[in-house]
């Protein structure tokens, strides 16, 4: 039995199957270890209820480049017990493939974590809940610093596949042999993606958009719905996106409503006659907020802003939670005030008066003196 078993051996070494069912066990193992992987991430984060969004996410995201990781690496680590039953060719073949497809499964496995970790703070911290200072700063930075990290991983994954091979590696070489020319084309050529690198890095850290803001540029009023490397979409409030480049936030005036807070204090004007009682309309607009479900319950006002040669000017202020809230509270307060003044105060509405008097050959005057007839 036991010569029978050296002369299978032999033949296998001879034929180079060996190899083949070692390397094919390598990557059974890997299949193996897959699974493991996967039950005892399953079973060590079950328990965990803050864990919950990242588990999900890190299954979901890791299932795929896991699953060929896991084999490669395997068969690569074997690789060396069966090189020398391998012939030259298949030797440096199978082991440049190998490196690529760990360098590329280990690149992707690394970005899958990453999309898995901006999923699960997605998850944990929402933006759609009113008080979300908090939620939309850390979102915030995590979406640009998982957009960095992904384009370093990917260059570098790219760069280490490439050098496996030797026509790259000397093509990589001959370019930087002529470092002179080639250092200046290039920094003349990424100059400005450099620049809207380094503009993405300082607004993730510095911070003055985050994520779901309520902002005024270009004179449009919207939400920053996305930030990426190069760009930020701020969806305007009927519905339109307006694409800038991130520099813009960097270099140019704009406003933020939320940049500490999302509670805001709108105006409404009125134009009205000197007639008008101001403590009764000051004691309607009182009544009207009080009674609104878009007030915050906070600041409430009316107060006489100007007064021109044919009318007063009130300002109405009032304070609400978030920007819509208080665009309705405003247009809540507009309407109801000019139908309170219509329904109880008609003659404080704005009124254009003519003085008419005698001179005395008896024709009338306007109240500039000039002759409109005789009476």
């Amino acid at each position: 039995m036991d010569a029978l078993l050296t002369d299978l051996l032999d033949v296998l070494r001879r034929t180079g199957l060996d190899a083949v069912l070692i390397l094919a066990g390598a990557a059974g193992l890997g299949g193996l270890g897959y699974a493991v992987v996967h039950r005892s991430l399953r079973a060590l984060m079950g328990d965990l209820e803050w864990a919950a969004p990242l588990r999900g996410a890190l299954l979901r995201r890791t299932r795929a480049p896991l699953r060929i990781l896991a084999p490669v690496l395997c068969v690569y680590l074997a690789l060396p017990t069966v090189r020398a039953s391998l012939p030259g060719v298949a030797r440096t073949v199978l082991g440049n493939a190998l490196q690529a497809l760990v360098v590329v499964g280990g690149a992707w496995m690394l970005v899958a974590v990453l999309y898995a970790v901006e999923e699960a703070v997605s998850v944990r911290y929402e933006t759609d809940t009113p008080d979300n200072l908090q939620g939309r700063k850390i979102v915030t930075q995590t979406r640009i610093l998982r957009r960095i990290a992904a384009t370093v991983i990917t260059i570098v994954a790219a760069g280490l596949v490439l050098m496996q091979y030797e026509p790259f590696r000397e093509l990589g070489t001959g370019i930087l042999a002529s470092a002179g020319i080639a250092g200046i084309v290039v920094g003349v050529a990424a100059q400005r993606t450099l620049g809207d690198l380094i503009a993405g890095i300082q607004i993730a850290l510095t911070q003055p958009i985050r994520v779901d803001d309520a902002v005024i540029v270009e004179g449009e009023f919207g939400w920053v719905e996305e930030i990426t490397l190069t760009y930020v979409v701020v969806q305007v409030w009927d519905r339109r996106r307006i694409v800038l480049p991130i520099t813009h936030f960097l270099e140019q005036p704009f406003q933020n409503w939320t940049r500490t807070s999302t509670d805001l204090i709108g105006t409404v004007f009125l134009y009205l006659d000197y007639t008008v009682p101001i403590d009764d309309l000051r004691a309607e607009l009182r009544r009207i907020v009080e009674a609104s479900e878009h007030w915050d319950h906070d600041v409430v006002g009316l107060q006489m802003t100007d007064a021109s040669e044919r009318t007063v000017t009130l300002r109405a202020t009032a304070s609400a939670k978030d920007a819509p809230t208080l665009w309705t509270l405003r247009c809540e307060i507009r309407e109801k005030l000019v139908a309170y003044i219509r329904e109880h105060y008609p003659d404080a509405l704005p009124t254009l008066r003519t003085r008419l008097e005698t001179s005395e050959d008896g024709e009338r005057l306007d109240n500039d003196g000039d002759a409109q007839g005789p009476m």
